[in-house]
């Protein structure tokens, strides 16, 4: 049969003081207690202070600040409603961990306090809506297994093993990766662009899976950047990117592909595209959103702090290679 526990009270303290003090041993005290001998021992080391010994008030006060007192997120309003405010905005619990860090808060607390507290929410109220504070919304923490897109066969496509050993790396900007965002209503689709190093996002609706009209949008947006932060860009094997090669004949840019049925060979752009699936789901009707929706959606993404960015932001890390060669080509230019 299971032993009931119970914590010292302050009486059998005093007593252990009394005991101790008049050197009895600790089995003589457990005895007298009629306590564990192990619990005894326990006691006079965790408790005893190092000028004045073991005390009985001492004692409990020690033994009372040690004891969980529950959730810092349910005894700190202030930081509850600053990390709930932080999640109705989209930040993963990770984010707002690593951002307060940064800021230097004078109160923290990490990602997995956070997660922790959802869940016990979920559990206390027995209010599922909780889980929609966290970016996946799951009722359980874990992974879920994706299933892979078909893949087609493109005209001139090169495999990613082809692709620069530099562009996984992500240590040097330049390299993009783009999908199309496909909805519940047939012919409703975004197009998804992501540059791997600083993880800045591009977003703009498609008239269906059309191959012009998604080569035509990835010139609008690539042809104004400098030529070293347009080098590459990858794609998965859809029907959407088979008129890839305009981008290489006007911009240079090369082009790659995907093996067959491996997405994840693109898991720069399939993360941010899970992102997305917060604000826009698949049930969406991209008819209720125009462009003006879809520039906040951008904008929110492009300025919240990713730990990868060491809680810099997307747009941040962006504009600061941007800068940077802006300012290279100034100095050409004046040493000219």
């Amino acid at each position: 049969m299971a032993r009931h526990y119970e914590h010292f009270s302050l009486d059998e303290r005093c007593s252990i003081a009394q005991l101790h003090q008049a050197g009895q041993s600790i089995r003589q005290i457990a005895a007298a207690l009629d306590r564990s001998p192990s619990s005894v021992a326990r006691e006079l080391k965790r408790n005893r202070g190092a000028q004045v010994g073991y005390k009985p008030s001492y004692a409990q006060q020690q033994a009372a600040a040690r004891r969980w007192k529950g959730c810092r997120l349910e005894r700190n309003a202030p930081l509850r409603h600053l990390v709930l405010q932080r999640l109705r905005c989209g930040w993963s619990p990770e984010q707002i961990a690593g951002w307060l860090h940064r800021q230097d808060a004078t109160t923290t607390i990490s990602h997995e306090s956070i997660y922790r507290f959802i869940y016990a929410q979920i559990r206390r109220t027995n209010d599922s809506t909780w889980r929609l504070y966290l970016p996946k919304a799951k009722y359980k923490r874990g992974r879920r297994r994706r299933r892979a897109a078909p893949a087609n066969l493109i005209k001139n496509r090169v495999s990613i093993a082809l692709r620069p050993h530099d562009v996984l790396l992500r240590r040097t900007c330049g390299h993009w990766e783009a999908d199309l965002m496909l909805f519940a209503t047939p012919g409703q689709a975004v197009l998804v662009a992501h540059e791997r190093k600083s993880r800045v996002l591009l977003l703009a609706k498609q008239p269906g899976k059309a191959a012009r009209p998604a080569a035509e949008q990835l010139l609008t947006w690539l042809t104004p950047l400098d030529r070293r932060l347009r080098k590459t860009i990858t794609f998965d094997n859809g029907t959407e990117f088979a008129q890839h090669f305009i981008l290489t004949d006007q911009l240079g840019i090369r082009t790659f592909f995907c093996d067959p049925h491996s997405p994840w060979q693109k898991g720069a752009i399939e993360n941010a595209i899970g992102r997305l699936r917060r604000p826009l789901p698949r049930s969406t009707d991209l008819a209720t959103i125009d462009n003006n929706d879809l520039n906040a959606l951008v904008a929110a993404y492009n300025n919240t702090p990713r730990k990868c960015l060491a809680f810099n932001t997307p747009a941040e890390a962006f504009f600061s290679q941007l800068l940077h060669f802006n300012c290279e080509s100034t100095s050409s230019l004046r040493s000219e």
